[in-house]
């Protein structure tokens, strides 16, 4: 499911009505693939510090500064940056929530490398990195054994924004795109497929492009 570009609230709004269709088994798992204006969201274990200019500066600066309810920190999501949500039931991985996230893990490494760019994970950290550049991203939600929330991919986004904060808690991290490590701005639709794919391969699911209409009802996100 690609819905565009999608502003936050829409979005977690979208999650939560495939999340209850998901729970009451009359829908499958779903894959919204997809991209924000510019915002920072706050992980639940997120501090004040972690945005050190102050919340009013940010959104001065023309990005939205707002609460959610997944694990991690703080992070950045923009124009050109590829965001994943999973609405997946975890009986089917045993409710081990470790396992589907090293699966996500392994989902961004091997789309990473179809495309050049030989990315890992770190010990300790969660997420995926090319050296000690950060380029993946993770943070996931589970109620009654469904998933939100997911994965973020640094493709064609500014990578300005990263500096002015304390990305995912980590001090002086440095963050990197696929951008960069190619030297020219790259297709994220053909990148979004290469994703699409590999997600199924890895999940044990068969890819089947849909609309949001023809799995939720009510209000429908709008592309900007």
């Amino acid at each position: 499911m690609r819905p565009g570009q999608v502003r936050y609230g829409e979005s977690r709004e979208l999650q939560k009505r495939l999340e209850a269709a998901r729970q009451n088994g009359a829908i499958p798992d779903v894959l919204l693939l997809l991209e924000h204006p510019p915002v920072y969201t706050k992980g639940r274990r997120s501090t004040a510090d972690e945005l050190p200019m102050g919340e009013d500066w940010y959104r001065m600066q023309g990005i939205e500064v707002t609460v959610t309810d997944r694990g991690g920190r703080v992070t950045y999501h923009g124009p050109g940056q590829l965001v994943g949500y999973p609405i997946v039931d975890l009986r089917a991985y045993g409710d081990d929530v470790h396992e589907y996230i090293r699966r996500m893990e392994r989902v961004m490494i091997e789309s990473l490398g179809e495309w050049g760019v030989e990315a890992g994970c770190i010990e300790g950290q969660t997420g995926v990195w090319v050296g000690d550049r950060k380029i993946g991203s993770i943070g996931v939600h589970v109620d009654r054994g469904v998933t939100t929330h997911g994965f973020a991919i640094n493709v064609n986004n500014d990578l300005q924004p990263f500096q002015w904060i304390v990305p995912c808690g980590i001090e002086a991290c440095r963050m990197t795109s696929l951008t960069r490590e190619l030297g020219a701005e790259q297709d994220m639709g053909a990148f979004m497929d290469t994703i699409a794919r590999v997600f199924g391969e890895l999940y044990e699911r068969e890819p089947l492009e849909v609309e949001p209409s023809e799995l939720t009802p009510g209000p429908q996100p709008v592309a900007r």
